[in-house]
């Protein structure tokens, strides 16, 4: 038990290290090619820091462990939500682009609707992963297209970039090297959960929805709060809103379609949870564009109402 606590510790550090320089790589890129921070935020960001949720489901999907695959899902969008958008606006209450509710927030609306409908019987499978995948292929299209029609220039958003340009070279080696070492920490941390689920005697359901989804979702936490303390809200939600996007349309496109996926033990309450955080998001953003402290803190006491029904056997 001791081993396998450490070396889950050892392995969500890992991911830690390993989206960072995925993040960092690929940001640059973005900034080299003068895309905006709203779009950055959407889509670049919001898919490098998924990174360790993608590995992690698509690693359960193929070891037949559908619970922390779909659990990891779920988990992640309720805590990014609850947990990462209510400890930023906490922090520094975040001011929201218009663009996030008339575009962006509705399509994520959309997406977990659809998610939770298509969920509903406990599987997915490959046809309904084709029409994930088809629709973030949409949206990240759409998104840099919008993006180049309506925002304006971007030159200030890379004045340091050019004070201190950085070769192309090492934004590649970066981003290769933080996909292998999530890709070496994925394994590592779903064999450990499932270990540490067998010894605690909870459902490997449960654990993906906390430990596994609370530990993947780091890098968007380091990310949201970092862009929260500098005032860069656009960051802040544009990675949550992107992330949780990316996690339903990406990772459970990618992992139904490798694999069909089968978790009877997530059940509806986790759906609805998800469901109803999201159908939130766009009244909290929309009342005065943006998500006060007392509204983060609001969020954070949900998340801690939901943890306390998920552990209650154990409480």
């Amino acid at each position: 038990m001791i081993t396998s606590v450490t070396l889950l510790v050892l392995s969500l550090f890992a991911l830690y290290i390993g989206a960072g320089w995925l993040v960092k790589g690929s940001t640059e890129i973005a900034l080299k090619a003068k895309i905006s921070n709203l779009v950055i935020g959407l889509t670049i960001v919001a898919f490098g820091t998924s990174a360790p949720e993608l590995v992690v489901s698509l690693n359960a999907s193929l070891s037949g462990q559908g619970d922390i695959a779909v659990g990891n899902i779920i988990g992640s969008n309720i805590f990014n939500i609850a947990a990462i958008l209510g400890i930023s606006a906490a922090i520094q209450p975040l001011q929201a682009k218009r663009q996030l509710t008339r575009l962006d927030i509705p399509i994520l609306i959309v997406a977990t609707a659809v998610f939770t409908l298509l969920f509903w019987n406990g599987v997915l499978g490959r046809l309904e992963g084709c029409f994930f995948l088809a629709g973030i292929i949409i949206y990240t299209v759409f998104s840099l297209y919008y993006s180049r029609k309506h925002e304006k220039k971007v030159e200030e958003q890379i004045g340091e970039l050019e004070k201190q340009p950085e070769p192309w070279y090492k934004d590649v080696l970066y981003i290769v090297g933080g996909l292998v070492i999530l890709i070496f920490a994925s394994n590592l941390l779903v064999n450990n959960a499932v270990s540490i689920a067998q010894e605690l005697g909870v459902s490997e359901a449960v654990i993906g929805l906390t430990i596994v989804a609370a530990g993947t979702s780091m890098p968007e936490l380091a990310t949201s709060v970092v862009s929260a303390l500098k005032k860069n809200p656009d960051i802040a939600i544009g990675n949550i809103v992107g992330s949780n996007l990316f996690n339903i349309l990406a990772i459970a496109g990618t992992s139904s379609v490798v694999s069909p996926i089968a978790a009877k033990n997530v059940n509806y309450v986790d759906l609805l949870v998800m469901l109803g955080l999201t159908l939130l998001l766009l009244p909290l953003v929309k009342s005065g564009q943006k998500i006060s402290r007392a509204e983060g803190w609001a969020l954070i006491l949900v998340y801690l109402c939901y943890l306390a029904w998920l552990l209650r056997d154990l409480i």
